[in-house]
């Protein structure tokens, strides 16, 4: 059986994933699924580095601007809704260009997803109250005991992670890593993936290119953005998933004023380098267990490189899938 293609385009962030997703968009029909866990937001702009509006529509874009601020989103629901856009694109004679960072979104797509309760909205309140007085260390400290595996691959800060493990181990009365163990991943993906990482063979430029890119954010207006956001939803705080993505959560300090603005500038860069380099360790490690070609993403010849790889490949898959 001849599985349709499917275009995996992934990096960290300032790799300039979304040009090379339009230097592809002028060589093959595609239409591009967000796979960008912050752009999923409406209103959050400046702050993701959301394609402009003329971008939007030139080319069909997907999964970009679906949800408020105040609403959460998990990979589980990505990989349905992107499983249905897949399929209503080749429905049209085009090829899925996914196109992000967010590699647990990737790795839901090529390996499925265990079979987790749901999110407990009482039980998350409690935990976040509880992390309010004691701190997200302490909650990790709390973790270790319960589950010891989980605990020690989660940074002590990364409360949102926290959470979801004492979540599940307090729902289920087991440890997170016996639950993924025990329970079925969903079915394999009905596509031929064609994967590209945009890595850089220089990490101080890449660093370079995020520390102009978050003083740019800064200049074209990320703290009004945020202000506006904490006036359109009275009820939105730093609990909420979309406040912990990088760059709005110092934003968020430095309106609250706990933070100057110099402050401000170097935590936004730091915390968008140690994203970048979450983001590097995702891709090494799918790598080990699936085909993905690595283009150094500060080559002069990148756009060239890319659609010289890709070309033979997309011509040998759609000719299959024409017999």
């Amino acid at each position: 059986m001849h599985l349709p293609p499917a275009i995996f385009l992934m990096g960290p962030t300032a790799s300039g994933k979304s040009q090379i997703a339009l230097e592809i968009a002028a060589h093959f029909p595609i239409e591009i699924i967000n796979v960008d866990s912050a752009q999923i937001y409406r209103y959050m702009d400046i702050g993701t580095a959301k394609p402009s509006s003329l971008i939007l529509q030139q080319i069909p874009h997907h999964l970009t601007d679906i949800i408020d601020p105040v609403q959460h989103y998990s990979a589980a629901q990505f990989r349905q809704d992107a499983l249905e856009l897949m399929q209503d694109i080749t429905a049209r004679n085009k090829i899925p260009l996914l196109v992000g960072g967010t590699m647990l979104y990737f790795k839901a797509l090529l390996e499925g997803l265990s079979e987790l309760p749901s999110a407990d909205k009482n039980l998350r309140s409690i935990l976040e109250k509880e992390a309010s007085v004691i701190g997200w260390p302490a909650m990790h400290r709390r973790l270790l005991q319960l589950d010891p595996d989980t605990a020690k691959r989660i940074q002590p800060t990364d409360s949102q992670r926290i959470q979801r493990a004492l979540e599940i181990c307090l729902l289920t009365d087991k440890p997170l890593s016996e639950v993924i163990q025990t329970s079925q991943p969903s079915a394999d993906l009905p596509y031929h993936p064609i994967q590209i990482a945009l890595a850089p063979d220089n990490r101080s430029e890449l660093h370079h290119r995020i520390a102009e890119r978050f003083q740019t954010m800064l200049s074209t207006g990320l703290i009004e953005e945020v202000s506006s956001l904490r006036e359109r939803y009275p009820e939105l705080d730093t609990h909420y998933p979309s406040m912990r993505c990088v760059g709005y959560r110092q934003t968020w300090l430095y309106l609250d004023n706990q933070i100057s603005r110099t402050e401000l500038h170097d935590r936004g860069i730091a915390a968008t380098r140690q994203l970048a380099k979450r983001q590097l360790t995702w891709l090494r490690s799918l790598n080990k267990r699936y085909p993905i070609q690595t283009f150094d993403c500060l080559s002069s010849q990148l756009s060239q490189q890319v659609i010289h790889f890709l070309s033979p490949q997309i011509d040998k898959l759609q000719s299959h899938s024409r017999k």
